[in-house]
This record gives C-alpha cells, structure tokens and sequence, in this order.
C-alpha cells in the first residue's frame, strides 16, 4: 500500500449548525441570530460553531445548544429532565464556497423544543431571536425589523433551515415527535395546534381527536385535566412509548 501524505489533501474545518425549532404562539418559529462578526456581518444566521479538537459531532451541537438556548439534548433511553430537547443530526452540507474564509464543512442538527423563552445571545453573535419560518422562508428571502429591509440568511442557511423545518414537518407524520414540541403533559387540543403549526394547516379538532388517540402507544391519559385553554376542563396526555406511529398522521395536501 502506497504511504499516505496528509500534505496532498486540503485542510478544512467542521461546524455544528442547529436549526432550533419550537412553537411560539400558535407558529412554528425558529431561532435565528445577528452576526457580529465577518463574514456575514450583520446578517441573520443559524446557531452554530466550530467543533473543537476535542469534541465529537454529537459533543458539538449539545455544547451548541446549551450555550444559545441553555437546553440539552435528551437522551430518548432517559427521563427527560425540565430543560431537555430532541436533537437529532439532519444532513451534511460542503459546498466548496459556502464560507468566503476558507473550506468549511456543516453538519447540521435539528433541535425541538415546547415553547421556549426570549433567547439569549453568545459567542459572535450580537443579538438572537426567534422568527416564524414562513417569514425565513418567505419569498423575500429574508427577515428583519419592522424598520429593516429583509436580506438573505448568511451562508447557505436558508438551505439548512428548509431541510430542517420538512424533517420536521416529515416526521411528525409517522414518528411520535410531535409531542417534543409539547410540555411533558398535554392536552389533545394542544398537541393538534402543534400539528396545525408545524404543517400550516388547519386541522378538523373531532377526527384529530379520534385519529391520535386511537394510535396504540401515542398518548397515554396521566389522570389529570386542564382548564387553561378556557371553557370545561381538558384530559391531559403525556407521550406513549410508541416511536413509529401505525397507521400514520399523513400530512393534508394544500
């Protein structure tokens, strides 16, 4: 076998970039920060970083997480503490131009969270905050203030959210992933406008009903009710162990 020379092959770095989904009212929202540094220097981002020598991919964007929303990554085999998010790895990105300061590789991971508080800003990033994905999306191409001209995500993110925000869209058809966007115990009606959020639908409230709780291993009744939707008290569910749900939630075509 012929030697290996490390000098042949360019070198490049690896990121973490997360797109960090949760509901914000009755919207499915993402959470997009201002950078403060070159390149793309004012301009709404991704969540993201290096990867350090010492770090694994996974190490990455947990580290990622805690430090631009103060969640961790929920171990799906461990009870879920209070500040837990599902975090899954969503796809490779390695454009040869996709970063202007050298050859950078992204692996990006998708984060979901129940409603989450005003996000904080770090590292090089001088103001965060969560935006509706219609408005990242939109056909303006971009998002700002009220008094801003909408301009394009840096880099390649309007990609990496796009791809995120259908894997979620996607999954919660056929996976039980949707109650990741709900507090750990819910209502019926509240999961369905997490359903209705993700998808952009409006869903009929009777056959949802009928639909989520006859899927064995879905939702399972904690005992409780609610009143905080208003009018009679709502059983309250939490998730059932069921990961893969049979027969699916096929999205509604529009």
């Amino acid at each position: 076998m012929s030697p290996y020379d490390p000098s042949a092959y360019p070198a490049f770095a690896v990121t973490v970039d997360l797109v960090v989904l949760t509901v914000r009212r009755h919207a499915l929202c993402a959470l997009v920060v201002r950078r403060g540094e070159p390149p793309f220097q004012g301009r709404w981002a991704l969540p993201g970083g290096f990867v350090k020598a010492d770090e694994d991919l996974a190490g990455a964007a947990a580290r990622e997480l805690v430090e631009e929303t103060g969640l961790c990554a929920h171990d799906p085999v461990s009870p879920a503490p209070g500040n837990a998010a599902h975090l899954e790895q969503l796809a490779t990105y390695g454009d040869p131009g996709r970063d202007p300061r050298m050859r950078v590789v992204s692996v990006a991971h998708l984060a979901l969270s129940p409603d989450l508080p005003a996000p904080r800003a770090g590292g090089d990033a001088n103001n965060a905050r969560w935006a509706p994905v219609d408005a990242l999306l939109g056909q303006e191409g971009g998002f700002g203030r009220e008094d801003e001209q909408p301009a394009q995500l840096a880099f390649d993110h309007a990609r990496i959210l796009a791809d995120g925000v259908e894997r979620a869209r996607s999954k919660i058809e056929y996976s039980s992933l949707a109650t990741a966007f709900c507090p750990s115990e819910f209502t019926v009606g509240e999961l369905r406008r997490v359903y209705e959020a993700v998808w952009g639908v409006v869903l009929d409230p009777r056959n949802f009903h009928r639909k989520v709780t006859g899927t064995p291993g879905f939702l399972v009744p904690s005992g409780g009710t609610t009143t905080r939707q208003g009018g009679r008290p709502a059983q309250l569910f939490r998730a059932g162990g069921a990961t893969v749900l049979n027969p699916p939630m096929l999205r509604p075509e529009v």
